[in-house]
């Protein structure tokens, strides 16, 4: 069992943790199929990858200010401020470089805030105070729900998961 310093490091590991299905759900899929949506509403794969971007960005930006606050600027303004870049970017190549290096940034951002400012209370974007570290998990459980979304989109292209691959020991 590993053994964590604190709390920062056993959450920054389940965003690792995370963060990697997302890149093996993202490698699983061929770049011809990056453009995929299983309806017209719907994000393609290429979409909900820059999303996955774009949110973290965002996570680690505010919890990483000592003035964070969901609240201080719209949701899209918040996107459009830490997400510089990611619309940018559209091969399979590119994206998987995107996913790696802003996780990679927005770990450091949050190791350099430290456990403590993550215990702080920050204000959420519903308006209500909690916990940056609480928001953090919320964080990753939004990322986790559109590593589920990629891992869909596979089946419905006739692929089987990365995970799925992975419990079967393909």
């Amino acid at each position: 069992m590993t053994a964590f310093k604190d709390l920062l490091e056993e959450a920054l590991e389940a965003w690792s943790y995370t963060r990697s299905g997302v890149l093996d759900e993202l490698q699983n899929l061929p770049e011809k199929d990056l453009g995929f949506r299983p309806n017209e509403e719907a994000r393609s794969a290429a979409e909900l990858v820059r999303h996955v971007v774009e949110s973290g960005q965002l996570m680690a930006g505010e919890l990483a200010r000592p003035d964070g606050d969901f609240q201080r600027k719209s949701y899209d303004a918040l996107l459009k401020e830490y997400g510089r870049g990611a619309a940018l970017k559209h091969t399979k190549r590119e994206l998987l470089a995107l996913l790696r290096k802003s996780h990679h940034e927005g770990e450091a951002r949050l190791k350099q805030a430290g456990e403590l400012q993550m215990l702080q209370l920050i204000r959420r974007f519903d308006g209500k105070m909690g916990t940056r570290l609480a928001w953090m998990n919320h964080g990753i459980s939004h990322e986790e729900y559109h590593r589920g979304q990629l891992a869909l989109y596979a089946r419905l292209l006739g692929r089987v998961p990365a995970l799925t691959q992975r419990i079967m020991g393909n």
